[in-house]
């Protein structure tokens, strides 16, 4: 099975085909997804315990040799990462049914969602760079038609903002690409490691790297490039949101971790801190978000910034605890804040609206609901022994032994603040006197909770089972912090 590494982006692709041509047959279009994303799921658990065992699967498509054909390398990283993106995009299919709605569901819902799937995985798994630039895009393209699905005057407006900034930064990186080819003259990751290593990263590679940060920021949504995205996210209906959430802006840090550590690791105290004092920058403003608004989406989305700090201040270490603190807790960012809008999206569903202010009382009509949403919160907050925890530890210490105290500290503080921000929630949805009747204790509502309950408990056991997890971790930072391992992988010969 030499291909084995290709299934998780060629069955969604596939399928996403398919589904094309049952426009109006949603209950058909239903099965086929749930169906495929199972079979996907498969593929890629199989892919990661092939990994697991015989090490770096790599690919060149149409038997070239390896830096001229165009390579697909699936590391232990890329390998988790997929497996992950299936999982959420599992569930919040699921939550789907019950809550898109038929309308949308008619306008090819389904078949976007795993394009933009097909693009999520390819964008991990490619070990070229000008490829990762075109997966980018086929997830962008799949995403613009989530966020202005239904048609909604905010979903308009909001999507022009997310076109305009995606069409930008999208030039930039087929731009920024073309720089470096012109100077090291590969497109391949592994080869461009080589010849970068060969020549020392002089002042022009470091000017790129520089670009590749801002590109990357831009669609990973780092400080001060995260301007878009509460507005953006907060347009499309709650399944789109989880999904972007989980997803899109995870592809951004992937993309910057991957290119720190393979490609520019030879002027650290330039690029490497810039990144840390970015990241740093990335919690602040995050946390200053969580906290000005009373509004559940961009609550929960600037949560998504200061995770997106959090991962990538541990990338920044270049040591062992850090790099392994950072895949645990990225793992962790992408079930915990599926499950969280999911839980929230229920919250909205209820109540009918999405501001704290008008909430209330949820304990006394819907306590499962408020059970599972506390614990999703304190998993999110880092309160052992959930999952946000080890991540942060691991995080904490690879910071400790690099010397930035500081910016472990100001971390560490973030945990406090993403828990008061979600408690917060807490205390003003659950809380207090019932504004509402009772009316809205509808079937739909238990549809909603299955998919949301199980993801809580996915995210429960992904913390419990640290254990088990730390040896696939450790391999995901190991071929991160020794490139060689990644660049003889794909250049055999």
């Amino acid at each position: 099975m030499i291909n084995l590494l290709l299934l998780p982006i060629i069955l969604p692709f596939f399928f996403a085909v398919i589904l094309l041509f049952f426009k109006e047959k949603i209950v058909a279009q239903r099965i086929i997804t749930f169906v495929s994303l199972i079979i996907s799921l498969i593929a890629s658990i199989i892919l990661m315990a092939t990994i697991k065992s015989d090490g770096i699967q790599t690919v060149t498509l149409g038997s070239w040799p390896a830096p001229f054909g165009i390579t697909m390398v699936s590391d232990m990283l890329s390998a988790l990462l997929v497996t992950t993106s299936i999982v959420i995009t599992l569930f919040v299919v699921w939550y789907s049914f019950s809550s898109i709605g038929n309308e949308r569901e008619r306008f090819y819902y389904y078949p976007a969602v795993l394009f933009m799937l097909t693009g999520v995985n390819g964008a991990f798994t490619t070990g070229d760079i000008f490829n990762m630039f075109v997966f980018f895009e086929v997830l962008l393209m799949a995403s613009y038609v989530l966020i202005v699905l239904g048609g909604e005057k905010k979903q308009l407006r909001e999507s022009i903002k997310y076109i305009l900034v995606n069409v930008i930064s999208s030039a930039l990186f087929v731009i920024t690409i073309a720089l470096l080819y012109s100077v090291i003259g590969t497109v391949n990751m592994a080869d461009i490691a080589v010849k970068v290593a060969e020549v020392g990263q002089p002042g022009i590679i470091t000017v790129i790297a520089i670009l590749f940060l801002l590109v990357f920021g831009i669609k990973g949504a780092i400080f001060p490039l995260y301007f878009w995205l509460p507005g953006s996210y907060a347009a499309p209906p709650m399944p789109v949101l989880a999904l972007f959430g989980a997803l899109l802006t995870k592809v951004g840090v992937y993309a910057i971790t991957r290119t720190y550590t393979l490609f520019f690791i030879h002027n650290t105290a330039v690029t490497h801190e810039l990144l840390l004092i970015l990241s740093i920058f990335t919690i602040i403003a995050g946390c200053i978000g969580a906290l000005a608004y009373f509004d559940l989406k961009h609550i929960m989305i600037y949560n998504i910034v200061i995770a997106v700090g959090v991962i990538l201040f541990g990338v920044a270490q270049m040591n062992d605890n850090g790099m392994t603190g950072a895949m645990y807790y990225l793992m962790h960012d992408m079930i915990i804040k599926g499950a969280l809008f999911l839980l929230i999206g229920i919250i909205i569903a209820i109540t009918g609206t999405s501001n704290l202010r008008k909430m209330g009382g949820l304990m006394k009509t819907h306590a499962p609901l408020g059970w599972m949403y506390l614990v999703a919160a304190f998993g999110l907050a880092g309160i052992p022994p959930l999952s946000g925890f080890a991540g942060k530890l691991l995080i904490a210490k690879g910071a400790f032994e690099a010397g930035h105290a500081w910016g472990s500290i100001i971390m560490l503080a973030s945990s406090l603040i993403v828990l008061l921000s979600v408690i917060r929630i807490f205390i003003y949805a659950f809380w207090g006197e019932p504004k509402l009747d009772e009316a809205n204790q509808s079937v739909s509502y238990r549809n909603l909770m299955t998919p949301a309950v199980l993801l809580v408990i996915l995210s429960v056991a992904y913390g419990v089972g640290t254990e088990w997890l730390i040896p696939y971790m450790t391999d995901a930072s190991d071929v991160l912090l020794n490139p060689s391992m990644y660049v003889d992988a794909v250049l055999k010969e």
